[in-house]
């Protein structure tokens, strides 16, 4: 299966409001429910969001093509994967495919650990 590293820094952010939110900006996740408010964006865009707390240091890459929902296991066998090297992961799905972050200082050991169960990343 392929997976496509994202390019640059990101971070999570948990928004005080939706103030400087760009929605025209390539990439910008975002989750509201009944108690939050939160981004998953590139770390330069942070600075103009109304932001309560951010953790920044994340790298991300998703599966690529569009997964049907049908398809079953695939988030579970790279989440097993990571966690069987000890690797954290933060995940957020799509209609489409599934986008996967580590902490950035795991990136390599992520890469080589997926590499050596039969990923390839382009």
């Amino acid at each position: 299966m392929d997976l496509q590293k994202l390019d640059g820094e990101w971070s999570v952010c948990q928004l005080r409001s939706a103030v400087g939110l760009d929605k025209e900006k390539p990439f910008l996740f975002l989750g509201k429910t009944d108690r939050e408010l939160s981004a998953v964006c590139p770390t330069e865009y942070c600075k103009s969001l109304d932001c309560v707390k951010q953790e920044d240091g994340w790298c991300g890459f998703r599966v690529e093509g569009t997964l049907d929902f049908s398809l079953i296991g695939i988030l579970a066998e790279i989440s097993a994967i990571l966690a069987g090297a000890d690797i954290g992961i933060f995940v957020i799905s799509t209609f489409d495919t599934d986008y996967v972050w580590v902490k950035k200082e795991r990136w390599e050991d992520t890469k080589a650990i997926l590499e050596e169960n039969g990923y390839q990343f382009r």
